[in-house]
């Protein structure tokens, strides 16, 4: 906000002076009534109605133009600086850089933050997932404890991971604007199926050439029945996760799950945030990332992934099935739409 001249300050505070109420002053000066409440007190408290001295140089915006800014991030219109110079430019007539807009969120408490890759998330999607979190809402973690959780993954070494920036609060709630929608396999080299129980990880299994419904129906045959048997499991008590790819809903898949009684999870589409398996799949990742010049082959990749895969502990598959209330609860404050995980 520019400084106002020292000859109105003094105009002001002699209207007050002569009993004039601070509203009737502010009006009739053209300044706010804060303002002329802040020139009373600084002449009470230092005798003076010159403006305090500011450190460094003086902002290049004005309130009205910074309260602007600030509104084109809040309602998801812009999310960069970049965007919201342009905006200001070609819309208001406002000349003004992108590093002071920048300088202006950083004041109000915003950070530049990379977008979160998301899943799309349509009408029906946001509706199909509050209606699966109010569905489930009352389940208690013993009923979380029989649910095995499933994906596939790609996983990669190199290549880059198209980030993209916003700016946000710490603890702002996951709007659209904050997210970069992504389509999932897209890229990658070495494709997986895994799964995970209360009792630690199950099977992971290398995916070759893709996958179609006879190669799942296989993996769960083989790896799931395994998975199950490994953990002496009671077949009739388990509930399995999948979600709604095409290959999982084959009739020869579907035919399968029924002739071996196996329990499935209802499951809302693009929902990786509602599956605790995706926070497996990041760390692994990770790890793979932290020691990748050490992997010269797809080979050595591969163990790796096994390996890394193979040593997650079982407190952290329990921590990520104990957080599966507090994700229910998140999607339907969010209606159905994006939550933190």
């Amino acid at each position: 906000m520019k400084a106002i001249p020292v000859e109105q300050r003094a105009k002001i505070f002699a209207l007050v002076q002569e009993g004039y109420p601070t509203r009737v002053v502010a009006k009739k000066a053209q300044v706010s009534q804060s303002t002329v409440v802040k020139i009373c007190q600084r002449y009470a408290a230092n005798g003076t109605l010159l403006p305090k001295q500011r450190q460094g140089r003086p902002y290049s915006l004005t309130e009205n133009q910074e309260n602007r800014v600030l509104r084109y991030i809040a309602n998801g219109r812009c999310t960069t600086a970049v965007d919201v110079e342009k905006t200001l430019r070609t819309e208001d007539n406002i000349n003004i850089s992108a590093n002071t807009i920048r300088r202006a969120l950083t004041r109000h408490g915003l950070k530049a933050r990379i977008k979160r890759k998301k899943p799309l998330l349509r009408k029906q999607h946001r509706k199909a997932r509050l209606s699966f979190a109010k569905t489930y809402q009352n389940w208690s973690i013993d009923d979380w404890k029989k649910v095995i959780w499933s994906d596939e993954s790609k996983f990669k070494l190199f290549g880059s991971d198209g980030k993209q920036y916003c700016w946000r609060r710490d603890g702002e709630a996951l709007k659209d604007a904050f997210v970069k929608p992504t389509v999932k396999f897209g890229g990658g080299s070495v494709m997986v199926w895994g799964c995970f129980t209360w009792n630690g990880v199950g099977n992971l299994c290398k995916i070759d050439g893709g996958m179609d419904a006879n190669l799942y129906r296989q993996i769960l045959s083989e790896d799931l029945l395994e998975t199950i048997e490994d953990y002496n499991l009671d077949k009739s008590e388990v509930v399995f996760q999948h979600d709604n790819d095409p290959k999982h809903k084959a009739s020869i898949v579907q035919t399968w799950l029924v002739e071996n009684e196996i329990n499935i999870l209802d499951w809302p589409a693009q929902s990786p945030d509602l599956n605790p398996i995706e926070h497996l799949w990041d760390e692994a990742d990770r790890q793979l990332h932290q020691y990748q010049v050490k992997i010269s082959s797809k080979k050595a990749f591969w163990e790796s992934l096994q390996q890394i895969w193979g040593e997650i502990k079982v407190e952290t598959c329990r921590k990520l099935i104990e957080s599966l209330p507090q994700r229910i609860n998140d999607v339907i404050r969010a209606k159905g739409g994006y939550t933190r995980w």
